[in-house]
C-alpha cells in the first residue's frame, strides 16, 4: 500500500550539490526516479567534471555561483516554459480549445476564468494537456503524476479524472470543455487533439 501523496511536486528544483546530509547528485537521481520535475543546479562547485556529473545524473542547467537574481530568474523562466513541453507557446503556457495551462505560474483557465484545481489535479491535467492526442496508460500517468510507488493504485486516476471532468465541465457551460478527457477502456486516457477553440 502506498503511502499518503504529498500536497503537490514543486514546478521547479534549485538544488547545490554540497548538501550537509546528503549528496546532491543522489537527491538529483532520486528526483529523477519520481518526477520529470525542472532541476537546475546553483552550485560553487565551478569545475567542467562537476558539471558534467550533475547534467548526467539528471539537471537540467547548472549555474557556477555567485549568480546574479536577474539571470537566476531568466534560467527558472526558462525552465517553466521548457516543462510546458514541445505544445506550449513562448511564454510557457499550453492551449487547448477553451483550456489555458499556464505552466509558471502553475494555473489553469476555462476562457480566461481561473480553474479551482487541486496540485495534483493541475498536475493530471498538465500531463495529459502537454502532449495532445497521446494516449497515457494508467500506469504511466499514475507513476507521472504520484510517483513510482502508486503504479498500480488505479482507484486514484479513476477519482481525479472524475473530479477534472466535473470541474472543465461546470467551468464551460457551452460544453466544449465537458469531453476534453478521452477515456480508453482498460488502457488509459488522453485529451482531445483538436478542440475548437470557438
Amino acid at each position: 500500500m502506498p503511502a499518503a501523496p504529498c500536497a503537490a511536486r514543486p514546478d521547479v528544483v534549485v538544488l547545490d550539490l554540497s548538501l550537509p546530509d546528503r549528496d546532491g547528485l543522489t537527491v538529483i537521481r532520486r528526483i529523477r526516479r519520481e518526477a520529470t520535475t525542472p532541476i537546475l543546479v546553483m552550485s560553487a562547485r565551478g569545475e567542467e567534471r562537476d558539471k558534467v556529473a550533475a547534467l548526467d545524473a539528471g539537471a537540467d542547467d547548472y549555474v557556477t555561483k555567485p549568480v546574479g537574481l536577474a539571470e537566476l530568474r531568466a534560467r527558472v523562466a526558462a525552465l517553466l516554459r521548457r516543462a510546458g513541453g514541445p505544445h506550449a507557446d513562448r511564454e510557457g503556457v499550453l492551449r487547448l480549445g477553451p483550456l489555458a495551462m499556464d505552466v509558471a505560474r502553475h494555473q489553469a483557465y476555462v476562457d480566461g476564468q481561473p480553474l479551482d484545481l487541486t496540485p495534483r489535479e493541475y498536475e493530471l491535467l498538465k500531463v495529459l494537456v502537454g502532449d495532445p492526442g497521446r494516449l497515457f496508460t494508467k500506469g504511466r500517468l499514475l507513476r507521472a503524476v504520484w510517483g513510482t510507488a502508486y503504479g498500480d493504485a488505479t482507484h486514484y486516476l479513476h477519482v481525479y479524472v472524475s473530479r477534472l471532468r466535473r470541474k472543465l465541465a461546470a467551468a464551460d457551460p457551452r460544453g466544449r470543455a465537458r469531453d476534453l478527457i478521452i477515456a480508453e477502456p482498460g488502457v488509459g486516457y488522453r485529451v482531445a487533439e483538436d478542440t475548437d477553440p470557438n
